[in-house]
């Protein structure tokens, strides 16, 4: 658990120590002349805007588009104009997801749940090909690189252009990983030999006492809620760093920052200073 813990800070760490600062976040104008009056913070999700836009009769944000089309499936290839792709869409979902009940009504479960996979991969690849395929003339556009990351850890750090975040972020969600099955596995482990030892119908002979597993039990089902924890942490870190960096691509720092330092006089406020005579220092200024 304190690896975990660890690995999160290091994170942080890294992630503040290398952060590149760019214009668009004091910059930005979040309601953009092209989208609806309502949008932004005044409405965050509005079905009638969102229909008028699948409608073609105004444009939308693509999170509008994303999240109502998250309901509406297919709702982000009719909002792009991609009807051809609807059919391949609904197969893709709907074929496997009936295939699916049916075999889990013929008892057929293991069958049944790589059906339901399969559906879910479809159903997830339908909302990435709509964050693709939307069109914008910005880039990188904030949305698009906070969707990106949204469904594919690290591909909104791709679409900014820093490779270098990826291994970062995906090793802190591998470790994350590691001890959450680590700790699951124990923690089960434990979890069965408590209920063997606490069985009054079955003699139980292990060498583990029932005090001894309820104890490593709770400790192991603890770290392993600590470890989920983690996953998620690090799943909204970076989320949150491809949004931020999206806004804040164009900020440059310039290279021309020049110190200057000459003689000073200091004349004193003469109604507070004991000493009315002048003081004499240095004088340092920055440009930049």
């Amino acid at each position: 658990m304190k690896r975990t813990i660890i690995t999160i800070i290091l994170l942080f760490a890294a992630l503040g120590a290398s952060a590149q600062f760019r214009s668009e976040a004091f910059q930005q104008q979040y309601n953009d002349d092209k989208a609806s009056p309502k949008d932004s913070v005044d409405v965050l999700f509005s079905f009638k805007e969102y229909f008028a836009g699948l409608g073609h009769k105004q444009e939308i944000k693509i999170g509008t588009m994303f999240a109502g089309s998250a309901l509406v499936i297919g709702g982000e290839q009719i909002y792009n104009k991609q009807y051809w792709k609807l059919p391949i869409v609904y197969t893709g979902i709907f074929a496997p997801l009936g295939a699916g009940i049916y075999f889990n009504t013929q008892g057929k479960h293991d069958i049944a749940k790589y059906c339901f996979i399969g559906a879910g991969v479809a159903y997830w690849g339908t909302l990435l090909d709509g964050v693709i395929s939307y069109k914008s003339d910005k880039y990188p556009l904030p949305g698009r690189a906070t969707l990106y990351s949204a469904l594919l850890p690290g591909l909104g750090q791709a679409y900014n252009g820093e490779f270098w975040k990826i291994p970062i972020y995906i090793g802190g969600l591998a470790t994350a990983y590691y001890f959450y099955d680590t700790n699951n596995i124990n923690y089960q482990r434990y979890r069965r030999i408590y209920k063997e030892a606490t069985n009054k119908e079955v003699p139980y002979t292990g060498p583990i006492t029932s005090e001894q597993a309820l104890y490593y039990r709770d400790v192991f089902r603890r770290y392993r809620d600590y470890s989920i924890l983690a996953i998620g942490l690090v799943y909204l870190l970076q989320v949150i760093d491809a949004n931020v960096f999206s806004y804040m691509h164009d900020f440059e720092i310039a290279d021309d920052m020049a110190m200057d330092v000459r003689p000073a006089v200091i004349m004193p406020e003469t109604q507070l200073a004991f000493n009315p005579s002048p003081a004499f220092g240095v004088s340092v200024g920055f440009k930049f």
